[in-house]
């Protein structure tokens, strides 16, 4: 188990003025640690001088650029070498931050994955469960919260892959999916969430599909051929079905079978360079 006391809790915020200062509060009574830093990402409420007066230190960002790029200036600004991340909007307990951190130094990264059926929505928690399982198919492994925002990690193994967060959200999808493909160990903690304190930031149509393109952007990095070798399989498995039925019928190979034969290929090929590639960012890390 880490010390609480070599751990940096970091909570990224913007406009959460209302819940800012129980969840420092609440915090900083569970456990001694290092410091609570709050990161007030441009808000225009009084976000930065609630998380003061709970005895936060606070890092102003002069205007908003996304919860990822709070992320990163926790990462940057903590001065432990623990770190955990954990939302402002009053959704997580303090108690189950003290869980997470109790199996770090066994695990380089620790989750908080929440019970479905505390997560809010319908339409969330279906989401939430199809890039579950398709986080899960493409890793290999079981992710049971991919979007958790509640971690802990080592912030040596965080400043290794913090050129590949994004600045706005899904921040906790590239972080989870990279310390997996690195190979680092990585472990899930049940957790409870609590209705949030105001309203979400979430955009459901517009960040849904940001969050879906970046969440295929991270895979194609991370493990191409999970993706290329089902659609080269598929192109070549018509593309040979429709050949030998039109060769078995009218004893001819349509242009249409070849087109998909070589597009299967093609797409195969490229999915073995950029497999390679992707091995290579992972060569020489500390």
């Amino acid at each position: 188990m880490i010390d609480p006391g070599s751990v940096t809790v970091v909570l990224p915020a913007f406009n959460e003025g209302a819940s800012i200062g129980p969840a420092v509060t609440a915090l900083r009574s569970s456990a001694r640690w290092h410091e609570v830093l709050v990161i007030d990402d441009g808000s225009t409420d009084a976000t930065g001088a609630e998380a003061e007066r709970a005895g936060a230190r606070v890092v102003r960002h002069p205007y908003n650029k996304g919860n990822g790029a709070a992320v990163k200036t926790g990462i940057r600004s903590a001065t432990s070498d623990w770190l955990i991340i954990v939302d402002a909007d009053g959704q997580h307990r303090a108690a189950d931050a003290l869980r997470l951190v109790e199996r770090l130094g066994d695990f380089d990264l620790v989750i908080g994955a929440r019970d479905p059926g505390t997560q809010a929505g319908l339409v969330r928690r279906a989401g939430n469960a199809v890039l579950n399982w398709l986080a899960s198919y493409l890793t290999e492994r079981h992710i049971p919260d991919l979007t958790s925002g509640m971690r802990a990690a080592r912030r040596a193994c965080l400043q290794e892959f913090i050129h590949l967060l994004p600045n706005g959200f899904s921040t906790p999808t590239t972080t989870t999916l990279a310390f997996i493909k690195a190979g680092y160990n990585v472990a899930f903690e049940p957790i409870g969430a609590l209705p949030r304190v105001g309203h979400s930031k979430v955009r459901v149509a517009s960040d849904g599909a940001r969050f879906f393109l970046i969440l295929l952007k991270v895979i194609t990095i991370f493990s191409p051929l999970r993706i290329f070798a089902p659609l080269s399989a598929v192109a070549l498995s018509i593309g040979a079905a429709y050949g030998a039925w039109n060769f078995v019928s009218h004893a001819r190979i349509p242009n249409g079978a070849v087109v998909l034969l070589m597009f299967g290929v093609i797409v195969f090929l490229v999915g073995l360079v950029s497999e390679q590639i992707s091995s290579l960012r992972f060569e020489g890390r500390r």
